[in-house]
């Protein structure tokens, strides 16, 4: 059956896949026959078939003896009429009315394919030819491989593909084998072989070069009358392939995405394989198609102005974009045209990387290097090269979702852990478009509002812009856009994006599948938030009275206000996920109990709920308290009042939200104790000034060593120990040491321990597979954040350990999308998915031009301020001040698109919200269309052709001009590099 020839392009051992037929030891020669006659496999055609190969038991699976004598009949891919079918097999004829139904069952199969000789022109269908339907016995694909996995019920259900999955099999190794080592010898246009795709229409209509077969509204208004949609083959297929570990499916919905046009739909809705649709309602799915990043593809096997269907395919399983794909020829798919971006527009935003389904663009700078503007490498074409296996990209679907290349784009988006379009929301805001802004921040993070108020800002600390001065206010900017988010009128609720056809039959308006979500953290609510967009009903469980996690509970009000956490909190749930506080899963209800309610999947984003105690004598005292604990009562009441002194042992956030929470409830001193010196701290610098401003003091390089306890068992001092060593020079690891003899005594009556968090579970996982790791956090895989309980994934501090609500935030996106790929039967976790690798550009190598010479601006303070109280008093930037700070970013990103992997599908210029992008008709030969009948006499003198441009070495000028351009740049870089060594 074939051979590995990648990490997914398998012999698939999915069960059931094989055929029970495969290697027969007594195999049947009609189907042998008909298995030579039928293929598209050159070695077959000459050499014949075996029983080991799909073209044999593809047919076994379903075609009986008779159905092979009639088909071994009949010439391939010309009409027959019923009275021309009883007088080629008279034998079979005998019984016409047995005749009739054996000649229906083929078609219903779908080894025959049916015709009413239907002329069309460019005003439309004529009249047939004659009245009777006429059998076309097809190649193997397009043609019966593909029927063979296509039927049409009511309920949305394909009994044909249970019942035989190995059809499935059958239909992907008859879209490899006949491909595999000649596809670089096919011209543009395909000369009869695949299919071809066809850009999004908005993309090309203004151009006036674009010829009328190169719209989708063209062949609509073509074949209006005649058209249908019926289910896809591919989607269908390849969610059966694989292995249980490793499927090969997508988590798209399979029906109602295939349009058949003509003859072929009028087939399609009489065998059961699809359903009649207007073109107003072939529109819509196109439309939503875009909407999904699905390519547009045309048949392109009948020649001249005619086509039989309009394919909306998905990279991650279409076998017809494989064909260029995978053996890298582009030849096989391309549409006329290519992308091109225009530089001085673009802000790297990334939406054009992420939906390209080639990889054809990438993220690259904007900026110059000191050697010259980066000239970035190209794939190879096999036009002008010698082609094998060593050129092909088993992998592609993979290696087409890398992000940038590796000289890098941006640093803010590079550095955000959530990898939000920062330059393209600046560019927004400058352009006064606070709406798209908001909803640009929102595609990577539902906070926005409160990481502009207490993010740790690791974008600004990487900004370009702060070699020149100082960075640009990133957070500060986002605050006064995510302003809109506090007030209902003005709030950003996004669409939900369903991977669903609007033609399905069965109309649904939200996934049934039930996904519970453990913790109404951050990375919960996130996770629950994405969910809701592609259109699930999450449940949320949270053990406390409010939704929030440590952003309600564990950062104080005078940073971050409860009711910017409730707004947008809010905006969850008007996108229908629901969320049930007070409800401890594992004590009021057990996930098993929680499967037997029909939920399919578990999302854990419980946090780090506990504190860690140093373990030193006295510890037990009364007035030890942990800061998570301590912030968390603080939240349900902020009016206690203190008349002692209170110690804060730890040096990172968490300590200082401590120490000027405890500030604002005494009247005493409150002193705070870290390991680190003051230079090594893990708060912040900001935190810091903040806390010394409180009146707190700070006391380095001090560990604690003793609680003394007064006679009731109460506080009564805590002992320190001088710290001479926190990070092991060798190992770099944490390894303190101390000077036991020095030591300092603090009296107070309240010490809080900042030194860490840990994981409570209860009896959450009692019962389940999940394995722990280190600091007693689940082990999941880095990707998906599966455990070994494959229904349960986890994300958040509970798998990363404290982190910042920005982390989480991330993991709970990427997490969602794992669950929707769970759910759905044969989808890959894994297939072409977004890594979120980025990487920063060289700061120390650029050259600026012209730019701003604004000063940053800074927020003006509430009037109303108050010291110590548990407001929050800061401001928001002007929109003035928003117009001069966005003015001074430095444009760093810039998207590259790399011509000879483009196939023209213009996806990109959909999802480009900055006019950056578009298509240039520079391949006017690859909309050229031959019949498959006619292949060869294209492909030879093509063929021959491409023998001696890589015999003599002759290549396009435009590609000479490329590569002395890409080698003089290299050979400057070597240089550079040369001369700092």
């Amino acid at each position: 059956m074939g051979k590995k020839i990648g990490k997914y392009d398998v012999v698939p051992t999915y069960p059931g896949s094989r055929s029970k037929f495969e290697g027969e030891k007594a195999p049947r020669e009609k189907i042998i026959k008909l298995g030579k006659k039928i293929t598209d496999v050159l070695d077959h055609k000459l050499h014949g078939v075996s029983s080991k190969d799909p073209e044999y038991w593809g047919l076994a699976e379903i075609l009986t003896d008779e159905m092979c004598d009639i088909a071994l009949k009949m010439k391939i891919r010309k009409p027959y009429t019923f009275q021309e079918m009883t007088k080629l097999c008279p034998d079979n004829a005998k019984d016409p009315e047995h005749f009739q139904k054996v000649l229906d069952e083929m078609a219903y199969i779908g080894l025959l394919e049916l015709d009413w000789g239907y002329h069309f022109d460019h005003n439309g269908r004529t009249a047939p030819m004659d009245k009777d339907v006429r059998y076309i016995l097809t190649l193997f694909v397009p043609g019966s491989a593909e029927m063979f996995n296509m039927e049409e019920t009511p309920d949305c259900k394909n009994p044909r593909l249970d019942e035989h999955p190995a059809v499935g099999n059958f239909f992907e190794r008859m879209t490899y084998i006949p491909l595999a080592g000649i596809t670089q010898m096919v011209p543009e246009g395909g000369s009869g072989v695949g299919m071809h795709v066809i850009p999004v229409e908005e993309a090309i209509s203004m151009n006036n070069e674009a010829l009328d077969i190169e719209k989708l509204s063209y062949w609509l208004k073509k074949y209006d009358g005649e058209i249908g949609v019926g289910q896809c083959s591919c989607r269908s297929s390849r969610k059966l392939l694989g292995t249980e570990e490793e499927p090969e499916g997508c988590a798209d919905d399979e029906w109602g995405w295939c349009i058949g046009i003509g003859d072929f739909a009028r087939y399609c809705r009489e065998t059961g394989k699809g359903h009649p649709i207007t073109a107003d309602e072939a529109i819509a799915i196109l439309k939503k198609a875009e909407e999904q990043g699905f390519v547009h593809q045309i048949t392109n096997i009948d020649g001249e102005n005619k086509i039989f269907g309009i394919c909306n395919c998905n990279v991650n399983i279409c076998n017809a974009l494989r064909t260029s794909q995978l053996f890298n020829t582009p030849n096989l798919s391309r549409s006329a045209y290519t992308a091109q971006v225009t530089k001085e527009n673009c802000v790297a935003c990334g939406r054009c990387v992420e939906y390209c389904p080639t990889g054809a663009v990438k993220l690259g700078q904007k900026l110059c290097t000191k050697q010259g503007e980066i000239v970035y490498p190209r794939q190879e074409l096999p036009d002008w090269n010698k082609w094998g296996p060593d050129k092909w990209d088993p992998d592609y679907r993979d290696h087409n979702r890398i992000n940038c290349y590796d000289t890098g784009t941006a640093p803010c988006k590079t550095a955000c852990p959530a990898h939000i379009a920062i330059q393209g929301y600046l560019k927004m805001a400058a352009q006064g478009r606070y709406e798209d802004a908001l909803a640009l921040i929102k595609k990577e993070n539902p906070f926005p509002a409160v990481c502009g108020r207490i993010c740790n800002k690791r974008c600004e600390a990487a900004c370009t812009r702060g070699t020149v001065d100082e960075a640009i206010a990133i957070d500060a900017v986002k605050k006064f856009i995510a302003e809109r988010d506090l007030h209902a009128k003005t709030r950003y609720i996004p669409k939900v994006e369903m991977a669903v056809s609007p033609a399905r039959q069965i109309k649904i308006d939200h996934w049934e599948q039930k996904i519970a979500i453990i913790g109404a953290g951050p990375a919960g609510l996130s996770c629950a938030y994405y969910l809701a967009i592609k259109g699930y009903k999450p449940v949320v469980f949270e053990k406390n009275e409010k939704p929030g996690g440590m952003m309600l509970y564990g950062i104080p009000s005078y940073k971050l206000e409860k009711d910017v956490i409730e707004a947008e909190i809010d905006i969850i749930r008007e996108l229908g996920v629901e969320i049930r506080c007070g409800v401890e899963v594992g004590k009021d209800i057990t996930i098993e109990e929680l499967r037997n309610q029909g939920f399919q999947a578990f999302y854990l984003a419980i946090g780090c709920q506990g504190g860690n105690l140093p373990g030193i004598v006295g510890e037990d005292a009364k007035g030890v308290l942990t800061a998570v604990d301590f912030l968390h009562d603080a939240t349900l009441n902020n009016t206690t009042k203190w008349d002692f002194d209170c110690v804060v042992v730890g040096g990172g956030n968490v300590a200082v939200d401590a120490a000027r929470t405890a500030k604002r409830f005494t009247s005493g001193k409150v002193t705070m104790l870290s390991l680190e010196e003051r230079d090594a701290m893990p708060a912040s610098k900001d935190e810091i000034e903040e806390t010394l401003e409180d009146g707190i003091e700070i006391l380095n390089a001090w560990g604690p060593k003793e609680i003394i306890k007064d006679k009731d068992g109460n506080v009564s001092s805590i002992v320190f120990k001088k710290c001479t060593q926190t990070i092991d020079p060798k190992t770099k690891a944490f390894s303190p040491l101390y000077n036991e003899n020095e030591t300092i005594e603090i009296k107070c009556k309240h010490v809080i321990f900042a030194i860490g968090q840990k994981v409570i579970y209860g009896d959450l996982l009692k019962g389940t597979k999940v394995e722990f790791g280190r600091g007693n956090r689940p082990i999941a895989d880095p990707l998906t954040y599966q455990t070994k309980e494959k229904d349960i994934f986890v994300g958040g501090d509970v798998y990363t350990g404290p982190k910042f609500v920005i982390d989480a935030i991330a993991q709970g996106k990427n997490a969602s999308e794992s669950l929707h790929r769970f759910v759905h039967k044969g989808a890959s976790l894994t297939i072409g998915r977004n890594r979120r690798d980025f990487i920063e550009l060289d700061k120390e190598n650029i050259v600026l031009g012209e730019y701003d010479t604004a000063k940053r601006q800074v927020e003006a303070q509430s009037k109303d301020y108050k010291p110590l109280s548990f407001k929050d008093y800061s401001g928001t930037l002007t929109e003035e001040q928003v117009k001069i700070e966005t003015a001074r970013c430095l444009g760093c990103g810039a998207s590259i698109v790399d011509p000879n992997k483009c196939i023209g599908c213009g996806l990109c210029t959909t999802k480009c919200e900055f006019d950056a992008i578009h298509l240039v008709r520079d391949h006017p030969h690859a909309s050229d269309m031959r019949s498959t009948d006619e292949k060869f006499k294209y492909i030879l003198p093509y063929a021959a052709k491409r023998a001696f441009k890589i015999l003599f070495k002759v290549k396009p000028e435009a590609q000479k001009k490329y590569e002395k351009e890409y080698k003089a740049y290299q050979k400057r870089v070597h240089d550079a590099k040369k001369e700092s060594r």
